[in-house]
């Protein structure tokens, strides 16, 4: 038995509760290394006299590891707990906090046993249940649509249509969104996800001057309280864009401190090298090296309150579903966990999605975010669909080390994505394959969490990196719209959104089972040139095709 391959740990995504009376255990192994596991467990206090005996299952694996899984309500908060496995010749070892053993001495076992010292409820990660049943759709607003709605034109500059450059303005606003919310929801949207609205020189608005207005050019804010009455009319949710990172360098705070330099109240709100701002050379910290977005001190607790303030503002007197946090994994862990106070403060199903581009369990604990965008994800679609570099057994093992990555029930809040305004489009990437584009919305589809359809894709609309993935909405009529229409329809399937999920290959396709109570739904991708039978059904080359039992 490969001892170096084990791994387990108290209290983590290794060990964690579900609910406040359900635990989930897990154990890592080698890869095919293992015959079985057994989890021997009790009341921490009485285990060295009372334990019983439960089988693991092994519920997935990655390239290197099995996963072995248990979970079950126990007698007692009070968990404690050491592992029985059986290696590949029989043999059987014990594994605690010492290792793997061939004996274990029970009546001292309170020195190495695993545990779960107490499940406090408070310190169990609730799911926000209505995140596993959304069709997020992701509008960048100045190309989305735009309604003749009386306010200034002057600033346009983009015939809608033409390709964008980053000083484009092609007048997209809020009424726009509020003219084609039929249009959404017949496709399938149930939430809106819009890029930042508020006051900004820019497109793209991530350089902030006042985040307690809507940019004029979007319609101000009576056009987003319209806009909200509108969504709550349809059961539609709205999160917004955070961007607490940074801001603009024309924010009142920020100018007051380049006029007044260490004096101003406002200098420790930033992370200046100095007494007074400047760009040439550059003494303050920014977002990438933009020198027109200082950075927050979102260390200093009066900059913590500022900007919780600004977040339940926008809930509390519009009545918005939750915020994606921008370049969040540069920003404080303290004033995170403050802000998910503050926000949760407003409603338990008030959404915090960072915008982490890697591995964040450290994000992901119940004290931060609720969950991230799923750009590894992303990447792993990539690599299947466009690159080529994966076999569907690669990516089901892929898959599985992402869901082993986190604890259950944040892999039913991610926000799944195949593109957004920051990538180039996955319809461009694969070479505009409208049936490579449906088959990855597809295993979106089908994923545990959300799917974010990023505004265009039913079209489909091309375009190559930033600005060229801002490209207009073409309001045409696209046949390819139904196609995506009759997709996201399987958003709704109870398998979908409660279902345990199982990745697979059967016959050279790649698979993806979503099983609850009476209920299973399968997807079935075909990437071979040649039209595969299985089950009693065809799946075309480079098609997709589902079954619900």
């Amino acid at each position: 038995m490969n001892k170096h391959a084990l791994y387990h740990k108290s209290d983590s995504l290794y060990a964690f509760a579900v609910t406040d009376d359900c635990v989930e255990i897990r154990l890592r192994t080698a890869r095919g290394d293992v015959a079985g596991v057994e989890l021997i467990y009790g009341a921490k206090h009485a285990f060295c006299r009372h334990r019983k005996t439960a089988p693991m299952r092994l519920a997935t694996s990655d390239e290197l590891y099995d996963y072995f899984i248990l979970r079950f309500r126990p007698d007692d908060k009070r968990l404690a707990y050491v592992f029985l496995i059986t290696d590949g010749d029989g043999k059987k070892w014990y594994y605690s906090e010492d290792g793997a053993t061939e004996r274990y001495d029970f009546s001292l076992a309170y020195y190495n046993f695993f545990q779960l010292a107490y499940i406090n409820p408070n310190d169990v990660m609730p799911r926000v249940d209505w995140l596993s049943r959304a069709v997020v759709y992701q509008i960048f607003v100045d190309r989305f649509n735009r309604a003749e709605d009386g306010t200034d034109a002057g600033f346009i500059n983009l015939k809608w249509g033409d390709k964008p450059t980053p000083k484009s303005f092609a007048g997209g606003n809020l009424a726009g969104i509020t003219q084609k919310l039929d249009y959404l929801t017949d496709l399938g949207v149930n939430t809106l996800y819009l890029t930042p609205i508020f006051t900004s020189v820019s497109n793209h608005k991530y350089d902030i001057s006042d985040y307690y207005n809507v940019d004029p050019h979007f319609g101000g804010n009576k056009a987003f309280g319209e806009l909200m009455d509108a969504c709550k009319a349809r059961g539609v949710r709205v999160v917004l864009d955070a961007v607490f990172n940074h801001c603009s360098d024309s924010l009142k705070e920020f100018k007051d401190v380049c006029e007044r330099g260490a004096k101003s109240p406002y200098h420790d709100f930033f992370v200046i090298h100095g007494d007074v701002p400047s760009k040439r050379p550059l003494n303050y910290e920014v977002f990438a090296d933009c020198d027109y977005m200082p950075k927050w001190n979102t260390a200093n607790p009066a900059v913590q309150d500022y900007l919780c303030d600004i977040g339940e503002y926008w809930i509390k007197k519009y009545g918005i579903d939750g915020w994606r946090l921008d370049v969040s994994d540069e920003v404080s862990h303290g004033f995170w966990r403050k802000f998910r106070e503050r926000v949760k403060a407003c409603g338990s199903d008030k959404v915090l999605i960072g915008e982490n581009w890697h591995d964040s369990r450290s994000y992901l604990r119940g004290e931060q975010f609720d969950s991230i965008m799923n750009y590894a994800f992303t990447k792993a679609m990539l690599d299947y669909f466009v690159n080529g570099t994966l076999t569907p057994q690669e990516l089901c093992d892929k898959l599985n080390g992402l869901l082993m990555r986190n604890i259950t029930q944040v892999n039913y809040m991610m926000l799944n994505l195949l593109d957004c305004h920051d990538t180039h489009r996955f319809y461009t990437m694969c070479g505009c394959d409208e049936n490579k584009l449906l088959c990855a919305l597809a295993v979106n589809v089908f994923m545990p969490g959300a799917t974010m359809v990023y505004y265009g894709t039913e079209i489909p609309l091309e375009g190559g990196y930033d600005p060229d993935s801002r490209r207009c909405f073409d309001w045409g009529e696209h046949a390819f719209t139904h196609r995506v229409k009759e997709l996201l329809k399987y958003k709704k399937l109870r398998a979908l959104a409660e279902g345990e999920v199982r990745f697979g290959t059967e016959n050279g396709l790649f698979t993806v089972e979503r099983k609850t109570n009476g209920q299973t739904a399968t997807l079935f991708v075909n990437g071979t040139p040649r039209a595969v039978e299985t089950r009693g059904i065809t799946v075309g080359a480079g098609r997709y095709a589902v079954i619900v039992e």
